[in-house]
């Protein structure tokens, strides 16, 4: 025996009395697919390997055998991990894993042997939850859905309250063998040891990453889409509504002291919308008041209302207020004498800061004056007090006016996918000009907030819409029908979208022919791209 192997195998013993407690010790050496587990052979489907002096030791494998948990390689420098691939089978470096594991290593000089000791296990608790599971199939293609059939169970009968998965994917889109862990924890707080099953993935693929997603995400979840930036946008063909009005009401957005926000007469159908915040010392509410213009009387009735009052967060204000309209019922008709003020609208008290968003179709068989104001809390809304308010200057940023064609009808017909219908960027999707007029200034309706858009999109067989934010933060919702399923959709179902590259699934069609409805929300950002996918049976 050379002194070099003795030295190794010296060290061996004294590694195996200082640690004969460790739960199990693997023995591995470079080129050779034999090892031993706590000195019973196994074998290894792909050996390790000697690259650059270092040990790269199968993954997968090795986690198995020495019965550890699933790590990521993803987290650390590759200059400490090493990772390579070896006939599809992902190899790290030994002292990487041993270290990442909290492992003991021993080393031969020539760094060709390993002796991997893993920490001791902890006493078993007879009380704790025991988790368990296996894969549906034995085998995967890379991009097919792997279920897992879960049967942990709870020794004492105890809900199984948290589920802790390692490891697991919907999908693997690269040949070779995953390693997927589960922890359980009970009702009672108690957590199980580790459980750790290998998924083999091998084959054809049957879907890339962006088909995968496009046939499994859930309704009204986003998916990682990297080119959906670089799609063609589509042609609609647009009609407008010039006899439905919009009067728009969001500058001064913030006003800080009382006056008039936004006046203009309208006759038949308009859609009112108010969006401010208040900028007084002291709480304060906002108003729309309508008065007669008409020698007789005048039936006004609220054909559509969605509000949201208060609220200091932006993106709410205009969700809710859309989820409202959207859901709601036509009003009541009141008949307003000739001459007569009546207040259409009271927001709730709004304390500094706070805000309202409002979004209401009238509709009038006589022309009407719309006043949009703001008063301090307990300065009652009388024909005296409104009279001696002042019409608020624009603030510069935000916009107000009246502008024709509330709604926009708009025909898609799909053809090549995937495409985008844009909304709101001002190339593809015009803004709608119109007129302050309270000073007689033009105005352009940047993002056209408040228009309500009326989609009808033939060839929609097999094809999946999904919503790509463009211009920042978006919160808003959708009204669709397809043959005879219909949906109300909170966009997203929570939080806010962000990420153009992240687009939130909408609708898998079930028809030859899709129509939607949409409004741009208020506090959102604008442009949005509505994207549209074949689906590949």
């Amino acid at each position: 025996m050379s002194a070099r192997s003795r030295s190794f195998f010296l060290s061996l013993l004294l590694f195996f009395i200082g640690f004969a407690s460790a739960s199990r010790q693997l023995i591995l050496a470079a080129d050779n697919p034999n090892a031993t587990v706590n000195g019973q052979p196994r074998v290894l489907n792909s050996p390790p390997r000697l690259q650059g002096g270092r040990l790269l030791v199968p993954l997968v494998e090795t986690l198995t055998l020495a019965g550890l948990p699933a790590v990521s390689v993803h987290d650390a420098p590759l200059e400490e991990t090493r990772a390579s691939s070896f006939n599809g089978a992902l190899h790290v470096d030994v002292r990487w894993l041993a270290s990442k594991t909290g492992s003991t290593l021993v080393l031969s000089t020539d760094g060709r042997n390993a002796t991997l000791s893993t920490p001791q296990a902890p006493a078993l608790d007879p009380g704790a939850p025991q988790a368990r599971f296996a894969p549906e199939k034995t085998v995967y293609a890379p991009g097919e859905k792997i279920n897992m059939v879960d049967y942990s169970f709870d020794p004492d009968g105890q809900t199984i309250s948290k589920r802790t998965w390692t490891g697991r994917q919907d999908a693997f889109f690269t040949p070779g063998e995953y390693l997927v862990s589960l922890q359980v924890t009970n009702a009672q707080g108690k957590v199980s040891a580790p459980f750790s099953r290998m998924v083999r993935v091998q084959g054809a693929p049957v879907a890339t990453p962006l088909e995968f997603s496009l046939r499994h995400t859930p309704l009204s979840e986003p998916f990682a889409d990297p080119l959906v930036l670089n799609y063609p946008s589509l042609t609609a063909r647009s009609t407008v509504e010039a006899n439905f009005p919009l009067l728009f009401s969001d500058s001064p957005e913030k006003p800080t002291s009382a006056g008039v926000l936004y006046r203009d007469s309208v006759v038949g159908r308009a859609r009112l919308l108010a969006y401010h915040v208040n900028g007084l010392a002291s709480a304060a509410r906002v108003y729309v008041v309508i008065r007669n213009l008409e020698g007789r009387a005048v039936r006004v009735r609220t054909l559509r209302f969605g509000e949201t009052a208060p609220s200091r967060v932006e993106g709410t204000l205009g969700q809710v207020a859309l989820m409202d309209f959207f859901t709601s019922q036509e009003g009541a008709a009141q008949l307003l004498p000739a001459g007569q003020l009546a207040v259409l609208y009271a927001s709730p008290r709004l304390t500094p800061g706070s805000g309202v968003s409002l979004l209401q179709d009238v509709e009038s068989d006589g022309r009407i004056e719309v006043s949009f104001v703001i008063l301090p809390e307990g300065v009652a809304s009388t024909p005296e007090a409104l009279a001696s308010l002042v019409a608020l200057p624009l603030d510069g940023v935000h916009q107000r006016g009246t502008f024709p064609g509330a709604v926009r009808r708009l025909q898609v017909a799909l053809g090549a996918l995937p495409a985008r219908l844009n909304i709101g960027d001002g190339q593809h999707d015009q803004a709608i000009p119109g007129v302050d007029a309270l000073t007689g200034t033009p105005m352009r309706l940047a993002g056209n907030y408040g228009v309500l858009y009326e989609v009808e999109v033939t060839g929609a067989a097999n094809t999946v819409m999904a919503l790509s934010p463009r211009g920042g933060g978006y919160r808003g919702a959708l009204q669709l029908f397809d043959g005879p399923a219909s949906a109300l959709m909170r966009v997203p179902r929570s939080g806010v979208l962000t990420k153009p590259d992240v687009p939130l699934l909408l609708w898998r069609t079930q028809t030859e022919r899709l129509n939607f409805s949409f409004v741009p929300a208020n506090g959102s950002n604008l442009p949005v791209s509505l994207v549209f996918y074949r689906l590949n049976r």
